[in-house]
């Protein structure tokens, strides 16, 4: 692979379309280093989370018998491993993005300290590559929907535009993540207490509606919990997340990426030095 770029491109837009075939191959090595040595490949992306529907159809609709889950705009669906996984696409997209990305940098070294590398790519190399596996598990749930309830909204194919928030909201938390983790070997382990964290205050599991009215800013506040409100009601609510819901979530996630953005060209100009 030829390393190619000027890490001192002044807009980061143009630092991207100048280096988007490096990019490319970046996604490719990724994708494939993920089953590198496997039988199956890339079929793991589909068999990981076929057998996790499995075991929720089993322990939430037949053992714990939950029942229809019902929201402030109406009833979503009467199966609540649909809403779940529904719910769980854009968190673990996120999620996988962002813990990934916090090693990032310290696990290519070697080619940051001995090319003129654009390392903003990484972070974004690697949610690329998390997309496609996210893409294989976005099949499964509607493959699960249609079979379950006999119909597919076409409001879905407003998917894309939250990807692309989620793809902003993951890769800006990425270069803070990983241009610290950089300089302090501990980030890493704070990223994962703090996902952890966050995993349990967003509305994935248990319904908005069933927050206390004192802590509904953890809803109002939380770009997480906006997404997972948007995949459900996209894909099982057949209608467009509201507009207000659409520009809160759109103003939280390119500020983070911009903030992100800032925060990794201030401190990059260290990295070979440190590594």
């Amino acid at each position: 692979m030829t390393v190619t770029g000027n890490a001192t491109e002044p807009a980061l837009l143009a630092s991207l379309y100048k280096n988007r075939n490096l990019l490319g191959q970046f996604v490719r090595r990724d994708f494939r280093q993920r089953y590198v040595g496997s039988a199956a490949g890339w079929l793991w992306g589909v068999i990981h989370p076929a057998v996790l529907l499995a075991c929720w159809t089993f322990v939430f609709d037949y053992l714990l018998g939950q029942g229809q889950v019902v929201t402030a705009r109406g009833a979503l669906t009467s199966h609540y491993t649909l809403y779940l996984l529904a719910g769980y696409l854009p968190w673990f997209l996120f999620q996988e993005s962002v813990q990934r990305c916090s090693n990032s940098l310290v696990d290519q070294a070697a080619v940051i300290t001995k090319t003129v590398f654009p390392s903003e790519i990484v972070a974004i190399s690697i949610f690329l590559s998390t997309l496609i596996n996210h893409l294989f598990t976005l099949f499964l749930a509607i493959a699960a929907i249609v079979l379950w309830t006999g119909a597919l909204p076409w409001q879905i194919v407003a998917l894309p535009v939250y990807m692309l928030l989620a793809g902003l909201l993951a890769v800006g938390l990425g270069w803070i993540a990983s241009s610290l983790q950089v300089y302090l070997r501990d980030t890493v382990q704070a990223v994962q207490v703090l996902l952890t964290l966050w995993f349990w205050v967003t509305p994935i599991f248990v319904d908005e509606e069933k927050y206390p009215a004192g802590l509904r800013f953890l809803i109002s506040g939380n770009p997480l919990a906006l997404l997972v409100r948007a995949y459900r009601e996209l894909l099982l609510g057949g209608r467009f997340p509201s507009a207000s819901d659409t520009g809160l979530l759109a103003v939280q996630c390119v500020t983070v990426f911009l903030v992100g953005a800032f925060f990794f060209r201030q401190l990059k100009h260290g990295f070979a030095d440190v590594l």
